[in-house]
């Protein structure tokens, strides 16, 4: 009797270990399951992109790609007079002052559309490169100096290159401001509407200096 008993306990501790193991397979298969399908699944990825290509509009590129060529005719207006005789003292210090603030905002718009991948020219015919449809129209045109206006102020002398030279650039100023103005209305990135408001502010100043110095010419 007490050998059957002992045979019945032995039969039932090995049915509660085979049912141990096979709970621990399971649980081992269910975690290493689990463990692959975290292994494999890959990281997700913002479907935003580049934050600094979606951070601006058209409306910043054609701002950029209008003033770098639109600071480059008043450098070079500025270049013009400064390499001239007997020029009033207070023309060629503003001069000289268009020049140091207008430098530098041309390599910075430069460096924004480099990010954008945008080209700093436009294309043929006024439309921006790989935007079919959006025409610069007078955006790269406001106040620009044509080809005799650059030879009159390249020949000017004295007080005549004085004047002729802050009559341009008052003509040059309103267009920028112009140009700024569009991009304060509809730009998007801020640090080209930041420059746009800071170039109504200085040029509109700049102005109303030069509108003074021709009274005293």
């Amino acid at each position: 009797m007490n050998r059957l008993v002992g045979i019945a306990a032995a039969a039932i501790a090995a049915t509660a270990v085979l049912g141990a193991c096979s709970n621990d397979s399971a649980s081992n298969h269910d975690m290493s399951s689990m463990t692959t399908s975290a292994v494999g699944s890959p990281p997700s990825t913002s479907a935003g992109g580049d934050t600094r290509a979606q951070a601006h509009n058209d409306a910043d590129a054609m701002f950029a790609q209008g003033m770098i060529p639109h600071h480059q005719q008043a450098i070079e207006m500025s270049d013009m007079l400064l390499a001239k005789q007997g020029i009033d003292p207070g023309v060629v210090s503003l001069a000289n002052q268009i020049k140091a603030a207008q430098g530098p905002e041309i390599e910075q718009m430069r460096g924004w559309l480099a990010d954008w991948g945008v080209a700093t020219t436009t294309a043929p015919g006024g439309g921006m490169p790989g935007m079919p449809g959006h025409d610069m129209g007078d955006m790269g045109g406001q106040g620009m100096m044509s080809e005799q206006d650059m030879a009159d102020l390249r020949d000017a002398q004295g007080v005549d290159a004085s004047r002729l030279f802050l009559t341009q650039m008052i003509e040059h100023h309103k267009g920028a401001i112009t140009m700024a103005q569009t991009e304060v209305d509809g730009g998007k990135f801020a640090p080209a509407v930041e420059m746009a408001r800071s170039i109504i502010t200085s040029q509109q100043k700049e102005i109303d200096t030069m509108q003074q110095m021709l009274t005293s010419l």
